[in-house]
């Protein structure tokens, strides 16, 4: 079995020790998930990943258990497009699994050894479920690989603040629409409409309010996140203390994105993604 990132390391990781991921080590599109797997509070090889660590993970982020649990756990649910059906008979008994079957990711029987069912973490890069085109960090899917992150990519992002200190929500915006402007060339396949615009618009309402103040962000913040693949407690950067992120608070944040740079008429922004 090749080395995960733990074991490459002559030191013993403990949890919450950050150690950059090893080239046999999988990843997700998402920096959050990355992150939290870069400081062991998931399996730091990412394989057999289970539901109740990305929870717990969600926590170490300072989201509430509730917010955790809608980001979690339809993703846990049997991907759809492989063959799983939904009888009438689910849809009474398991109503949840029923709503959120789209978002599916784990193939159909796959557990881990004791029978518990688990994700490898390059499965969330599954196209159109949760991730999308026009990623602030990554490539779109028909450009051959959608989970990598792209240096030149997280060099637009930093650059995209106007006081060269923090980035703002005007700044994700504006970025967002110069990106959108930039895939219209370069990629004749954007998807980019719709569920896809309100899960962008919530991914930048989860960095300003998991990272920044809801307002704005910190560049360095922003660097050791998304280029280190890091929670930037180095930084000076720490989980909420007095209360957790919920999906109120969150839905209000991403309403006011979608307002900017959403498609009229576009509602409250169903949360079903984490940073991407």
């Amino acid at each position: 079995m090749p080395p995960s990132s733990a074991r490459a390391h002559s030191n013993p990781l403990k949890r919450g020790d950050y150690a950059p991921v090893n080239p046999n080590d999988l990843r997700s599109p998402c920096p959050a998930i990355n992150a939290l797997a870069n400081h062991g509070y998931l399996p730091r090889d990412g394989r057999n990943v289970l539901a109740s660590e990305i929870l717990n993970g969600m926590n170490h982020l300072g989201l509430g258990s509730f917010l955790g649990y809608i980001f979690t756990h339809p993703i846990f649910l049997e991907n759809p497009s492989k063959g799983v059906k939904s009888s009438w008979w689910t849809t009474v008994t398991h109503p949840f699994a029923s709503a959120f079957a789209a978002y599916g990711m784990r193939d159909p029987g796959q557990k881990d050894s004791a029978g518990v069912a688990c994700l490898n973490l390059d499965q969330l890069a599954l196209h159109n479920v949760v991730e999308h085109d026009l990623s602030l960090t990554r490539r779109d899917f028909a450009q051959g690989d959608n989970n990598t992150p792209q240096a030149d990519l997280i060099e637009d992002l930093l650059n995209a603040s106007s006081n060269g200190k923090t980035i703002t929500i005007d700044d994700f915006v504006k970025l967002r629409k110069r990106r959108y402007e930039r895939q219209k060339a370069d990629n004749p396949k954007l998807d980019f409409q719709g569920m896809q615009v309100q899960i962008a618009c919530t991914e930048v309402a989860l960095i300003l309010k998991v990272l920044g103040n809801g307002s704005e962000v910190p560049v360095e913040y922003v660097r050791a996140f998304f280029q280190e693949g890091r929670l930037p407690r180095e930084e000076g950067w720490s989980k909420r203390r007095w209360w957790t992120l919920g999906l109120v608070e969150l839905n209000m944040l991403a309403s006011k994105i979608t307002g900017l740079l959403g498609p009229p008429g576009q509602g409250t922004i169903p949360v079903v993604s984490v940073v991407h």
